[in-house]
């Protein structure tokens, strides 16, 4: 049955689309992930808030929109994985070194997944890779000054803070202040540009995605499988091969160096003619390559523009890396599983909530932003990781549920995805708009094996 408005995850959700339709949908499955947090409620309130979005914007004002479905089972097994291989194995999830450690007054995690962040950590303790050494020397440091260290040193990590200590943190204060979303509107010249009437929702809307582990992803993901043409770009060297399988589903992609003249020039030309822009580089980065918010309304004034961060846009903190699992510790969220259930060690959420959660608020502004942009409206939105964990850590549960049940051969679309990798089974997705699921264009696929162009029109 519909979700009642009164539930403060969707009103919390609702008020972020101020002009927006009411957060209701039909939701059925049973069961919860297992955490003092409402997690599970958290997975259906913003797939259905991208799925109430998206009927909206694919409803004419002669009808109703179609209606919205929910499946609160399917969507917590999609916050923790969608694929499944067969005949081969996904790339571990973690960095042989990545994890929390104990400081002499506390705990901290390092987060050491990309090569240059796992230097950093490394060359401030003094040690090499192996894992006894790193347990020992981070034994020998206060956790705020460790902390300090590894920032400073353009590395990664978060020490353990109750929710009471980030309450009280200049970072805290200064994330509760922001919206769930930020929102900057400009006039626009354009109405519904490249949109199709058949078909696929999304058909003939451009998306440019700039993201990078995870939520940025996620959002385009969801874009892509209603029919988007998302064509994703990352710097030459990069990759990050635990994620690809999840994240690169429907989408193109390509690699551009933004410091090159010819791939600047590449970029502008794409930017020049995308419906969408999605971006997840930290405050002023894209000012630092030339394409500041500025430059980027020159090249395009009707683009709509959606941006995230991990610690929030202002504050003493809002230029830090971050990740999901950084700022389960900064926030509280893991200090309060821990507290919860006695444990030594701090008690993450059971599934990277924070970046799934953020990643299809993302795509409900995209799809907000389209539906205004018909009105004459252009709009930009902000979200961060830090915010949408404090939008969580108000949805407390006294319960600690667990009965999730298990993934079952029913729960997997019919065919074979014939990945970049190897064949794989893909769960079904856990909404429906009209009856209908989305349909990815593209098997998941590595980086870089596309050419930087876009689609011809659908």
């Amino acid at each position: 049955m519909p979700r009642a408005n009164s539930d403060p995850l969707h009103t919390a959700i609702e008020d972020a689309f101020a002009d927006g339709p009411s957060l209701s949908f039909t939701e059925s499955g049973d069961g919860s992930m297992p955490s003092w947090f409402r997690v599970t409620a958290l997975a259906a309130a913003s797939i259905g808030a991208a799925g109430v979005l998206l009927a909206r914007l694919t409803a004419s004002s002669e009808r109703t929109p179609p209606a919205v479905m929910v499946d609160r089972r399917l969507a917590s097994l999609w916050f923790r994985q969608s694929l499944y291989p067969r005949g081969w194995t996904l790339p571990p999830k973690w960095d042989t070194i990545a994890g929390v450690y104990r400081t002499n007054d506390g705990f901290i995690r390092l987060h050491t997944n990309a090569p240059h962040h796992r230097q950093a950590a490394l060359s401030v303790l003094g040690v090499d890779g192996e894992r006894n050494a790193i347990t020992e020397a981070v034994l020998a440091w206060q956790g705020e000054m460790l902390e300090t260290a590894i920032v400073e040193a353009k590395g990664c990590a978060a020490v353990l803070r109750s929710l009471g200590a980030w309450a009280a943190h200049p970072q805290g204060i200064a994330v509760r202040s922001e919206p769930l979303i930020a929102w900057q509107d400009y006039p626009s010249s354009i109405s519904s540009r490249r949109m199709a009437e058949r078909g696929m929702p999304l058909n003939g809307v451009r998306v440019l995605d700039l993201t990078r582990v995870l939520a940025g992803p996620i959002c385009t993901r969801f874009l892509a499988g209603f029919g988007a043409d998302v064509l994703r770009i990352d710097p030459l060297e990069w990759n990050e091969p635990s994620v690809l399988a999840e994240t690169t589903l429907g989408k193109r992609c390509c690699g551009l160096d933004l410091r090159e003249p010819k791939h600047r020039l590449i970029f502008e030309s794409l930017l020049a003619s995308a419906d969408v822009l999605v971006h997840g580089y930290r405050p002023g980065a894209l000012d630092g390559l030339g394409f500041g918010a500025a430059m980027r309304r020159s090249i395009n004034p009707d683009v709509i523009d959606v941006s995230l961060n991990a610690y929030g846009w202002s504050g003493p903190w809002s230029t830090r890396r971050g990740f999901d699992s950084l700022v389960q510790m900064s926030s509280g969220l893991a200090q309060f599983g821990m507290q919860r259930a006695g444990a030594d060690q701090p008690i993450a959420l059971p599934v990277q909530a924070l970046d799934h959660a953020t990643g299809y608020l993302m795509a409900a502004a995209v799809l907000h932003g389209l539906y205004r942009r018909r009105e004459g409206i252009v709009s930009t939105a902000q979200l961060s990781l830090a915010r949408t964990a404090h939008l969580l850590s108000d949805a407390r549960t006294t319960l600690q549920d667990s009965d999730i049940a298990a993934v079952c051969d029913h729960d997997f679309n019919e065919d074979l995805e014939l990945t970049g990798w190897g064949p794989s089974r893909r769960l079904r997705f856990p909404m429906t708009v009209g009856g209908f699921r989305p349909k990815w264009r593209y098997p998941a696929r590595p980086l870089r094996s596309d050419h930087p162009v876009w689609l011809e029109s659908s």
